[in-house]
């Protein structure tokens, strides 16, 4: 996991998965009511292999709709998880269980399903020493769930809003306000610890960038060879970031040219979920 980890607000768990519960049960679960409320076991078996992300989630939908649900997981986040895995299992009576099964499974499946993917760009730069670098277009209400499964996946958070970073961009500069300037504005204006990205079109914008004092550079949509010229330009100067058109099939030669970090949409945006699967194994006795 991430050296720069961070812990999940379990205010945030609670009030999402409250979210959750509320949108799928409603005024309540028609179908479990109609079945026997029964003491079971059942397991959490995943269906592929995957790096798990969400337990803290999972686990609150239980507790919120029965305490007396209990989860034993036999994962915790960022382990790997092969075919056929029992990743948990749980004890208590049949309704709760069924009623939370399909919101529980939801966010595990989302959130494992972001690790997962960050997981496979991770080993495919391994060695390399270049950070691989979430960004902010996440699905809407996970934010902070998709940034904590980035971490479990080994990648590293990016800014985590508007709040915490300064990212100028094409659009920032149409303004008219010269490179120069605003990179000077910027870095003044900064916060304490808040860190300046200055993006950058061309290698004489990068220049321009440079010599005004850039400390950390978005190379968007550069060529390899482009940004093999950048890195030569560069010289240590500044941290610089590439990103645009990032696939599994590129992500190493991006890499190799020497870019410090590589920041990627479809970590969050184009993830598939992973497939869980509940299975009740057997009736203790009816309650």
């Amino acid at each position: 996991m991430s050296s720069d980890s961070f812990p999940i607000d379990p205010g945030y768990v609670r009030d999402l998965v409250k979210a959750c519960l509320s949108e799928d049960v409603g005024p309540g679960d028609l179908t479990a009511a109609l079945t026997p409320d029964t003491k079971v076991h059942a397991r959490l078996v995943c269906r592929q292999a995957a790096v798990v992300c969400g337990t803290p989630f999972f686990t609150a939908a239980f507790e919120q709709l029965d305490p007396g649900v209990t989860v034993h997981w036999h994962a915790s986040d960022g382990d790997r998880v092969e075919p056929r895995d029992v990743v948990c299992e749980l004890n208590g009576r049949s309704r709760p269980i069924l009623t939370g099964e399909r919101s529980a499974i939801n966010l595990l499946q989302t959130l494992s399903g972001t690790a997962t993917t960050v997981r496979s760009y991770v080993e495919a730069v391994r060695d390399t020493g270049v950070r691989i670098l979430d960004t902010r277009k996440t699905i809407p209400g996970l934010r902070a769930a998709q940034k904590w499964a980035v971490l479990c996946g080994g990648g590293h958070n990016h800014r985590r809003g508007l709040f915490d970073g300064i990212l100028i961009k094409e659009n920032h500069l149409r303004s008219g306000e010269s490179i120069e300037d605003v990179t000077g504005r910027a870095q003044s204006a900064a916060p304490p610890g808040v860190p300046v990205t200055l993006e950058v079109e061309n290698l004489d914008q990068l220049a321009r960038a440079l010599e005004a004092g850039a400390r950390r550079v978005l190379l968007d949509n550069y060529s390899i060879e482009g940004l093999k010229q950048a890195v030569a330009m560069n010289r240590g100067r500044a941290e610089l970031e590439a990103s645009g058109s990032v696939h599994l099939d590129n992500v190493r030669a991006i890499a190799e040219t020497g870019v410090d970090c590589i920041s990627i949409g479809a970590l969050t945006k184009d993830l598939k979920a992973v497939d869980f699967s509940l299975q009740f194994d057997k009736v203790r006795n009816r309650g």
